[in-house]
This record gives C-alpha cells, structure tokens and sequence, in this order.
C-alpha cells in the first residue's frame, strides 16, 4: 500500500499532468461538447444597450442549441473571480464575460476550470479551444449615422458624447465623424467624455449632453449604456441654438418605446450570429482561432429606420450601405483613443 508521501507525489503529478493537458490543448483547438452557455454581464439586463442585447443573444442562442442558460448580471465592474469559479463549477460549457474588466480573470479562471471563455478588448489574448476574443465594432453602421447626422443638422455642428473610451465605441466615433465629414466637409465634430468608466452615469450622461447642446450641437450621437438615459434626457428637454429640433442618435439597442420626438436613430448590434459561431466553433474545433465581427452584410449592424428620417434622406443611406456592403467603400477600424481625438473639432474630457 502506498504511503501518504507517495500518494501525495502520485496526485500532484496527475495534477500537473491535467495542467498541461489543458495548457498544450490551448495551442491547439479541438472539438468539444457544449451543453451550458453562460454569460456575466456588469449591469442588470435593463438598458437597451450594451447588457440587454448580450443577455437577449445568448438566450436565443442558448434556445437555438438547446443549452442550459445561465446568466449572471449585475455583476459590478470589479473583481469577478468568485463569480467565475461558481459558473464554471456550475456546469457552464462556455462563459462569456461581456465587460472589458473581466478580460483578466476569465482567462485564469478559465484555465483553472478548465472551462473556455470568451472576452472582449484584448485580441491578442486569444488561444484555441480556450479563449476567444470577440472585440466587436457597429463601425459601419455608425459611419451611417454620420450620415445621417450631417444631413439632419441645421448648425452644422454636431457631437458624439461617450461614457469611456474603449476600442468598441473608439472606433464607432471615429466612423461617425468620418461619415459626417464625407457628407459635409464643413461639419463639425465635438467630442466629450463623461469619465473613464462612467458607464452607468445617467447624471454624467445629461450633463454632459446639456454641454454640447450648448456648444451648438443639434445632432447628438451617445455611446453610454444606462449613461445614455441621461443624454436622451438632456436632447428631450433642451433647446437648440439654431432653432431647429434636436435629435439624439443611439446605439446598441433600440429606445423607441422610450422616444419623446428626437429619437432620430439608432446603430443597432445584433449579438445572435456571433454567440451562434462561437458554438459552432467549439463543437468543431475553431474556438479561439479567429476573431468575429458584425456588420451591415448580414445585418447584424443595422441603422434603426425610425419615423423621423426623411424618405430621400434615407434613400441616400441606403446607397451608402449598398457601397459598404459591395466593397465599393471601406470603413477602417480606429481603435485608440488617441487617433478618435485627433479627428474631432474639440475635445472635452475629465483629466486621466
């Protein structure tokens, strides 16, 4: 019988064995069974945006596929690895960490339970058959809305307000002010930053908003979460400059159960097809391996047709997607802070 010193060593080499399994699997991706799709979201479910559309997705897909759901939200911006270990230990065959915070410890978690995972805003931290990055960019649908927005303004001036900077919507201000500027070149472009991560400031969102109004803006493009209630609220009660109406642009989801007259659009994200290829890619060995994207092509971008858009303007939208979609016109993807400063008419932001 062995004793316990050598039971000891025979179970720390089958521990570091499993170890190396899994980190030697992580070089090379294979197909495995996924029975439970798990998503940790940072807000509850309730903001027509960023939260809301991933927590709808992975439900339908979860329905789709036939997979136990298991969400978690209002999980906070802080320290999730409790939360990760309790899904993971939990049966999740895939957890999805919907928050740029969580693009650390998911990673580890995963690792340590075996369990893959998907992250956004860290590309380079993909591995096959454990972590897949899905770093997402509406950039051709905001590149519409710019569109839109310089088409629809009476001052000329326009604004984008964002509640943080991260690679997502960087990138999704950059196509608006790049679309404004196609349209008119004479068009100006304000840009303003609630905070670093002021993603549930509906105050900070209002205020802000209020500011840029001031400053001349009749078209307002929001890049907020829960933040973007209070520039919707902001672009309700004001007054523009010019006289004319104002009108607030969304994006991620769609507010027109919430719209008072000046919800002009939105650059709408459908989240199913990619939550639908990461499955796919698991159960045939592609997790991890490639990043995913949305876009007009297969509408899973699109620009919310509301009342408020005049026929011929949307027509002439229209034919800017149909560049876009046949390749006749690219938007490129503008993912730094920095590069989305530079293209703006001024810049307005708390100091780092």
């Amino acid at each position: 019988m062995a004793g316990p010193q050598q039971r000891i060593r025979v179970s720390a080499r089958i521990a570091l064995a499993l170890a190396a399994t899994w980190v030697l699997g992580a070089g090379r991706a294979s197909a495995a069974e996924v029975s439970a799709l798990a998503i940790m979201l940072p807000e509850e479910p309730t903001d027509f945006g960023w939260n809301q559309q991933a927590f709808q997705a992975a439900k339908a897909v979860a329905s789709k596929y036939h997979l136990r759901f298991m969400p978690a939200s209002g999980l906070g911006y802080g320290d999730v690895h409790a939360e990760l270990r309790e899904l993971a230990d939990d049966g999740a065959s895939l957890i999805i960490a919907h928050a740029s915070g969580y693009n650390t410890a998911a990673p580890e978690i995963g690792a340590e339970k075996h369990v893959p995972v998907a992250i956004v805003d860290r590309p380079k931290d993909s591995k096959p058959g454990a972590v897949a990055d899905y770093t997402l960019s509406g950039r051709e649908g905001a590149y519409l809305a710019g569109v839109l927005a310089a088409k629809m303004t009476h001052t000329h001036v326009v604004a984008i307000v964002v509640a943080a900077e991260s690679p997502p919507w960087n990138s999704q201000s950059a196509a608006f002010a790049q679309g404004a500027r196609a349209t008119d070149a004479a068009v100006k472009v304000l840009y303003a930053v609630i905070g670093p991560a002021a993603y549930a400031d509906v105050a900070g969102g209002r205020r802000v908003t209020e500011s840029m109004i001031g400053a001349g803006a009749d078209v307002v493009f929001g890049q907020g979460d829960r933040a973007s209630f209070g520039m919707m609220q902001a672009v309700d009660t004001s007054s523009s400059a010019g006289g004319g109406n104002l009108w607030f642009i969304d994006q991620l989801g769609d507010k027109s159960s919430l719209d008072k007259g000046h919800l002009l659009t939105s650059v709408l994200w459908n989240l199913v097809p990619v939550y639908s290829a990461m499955i796919e890619d698991l159960r045939s060995g592609k997790f991890g391996t490639h990043p995913y994207s949305i876009r007009l092509a297969d509408d899973s971008v699109r620009l919310l047709h509301t009342k408020h858009i005049p026929d011929t303007v949307w027509s002439d939208i229209e034919a800017v997607r149909t560049q876009i979609v046949g390749g006749q016109m690219k938007v490129e993807p503008v993912w730094e802070a920095s590069a989305v400063r530079a293209m703006m008419t001024s810049v307005a932001a708390p100091p780092k």
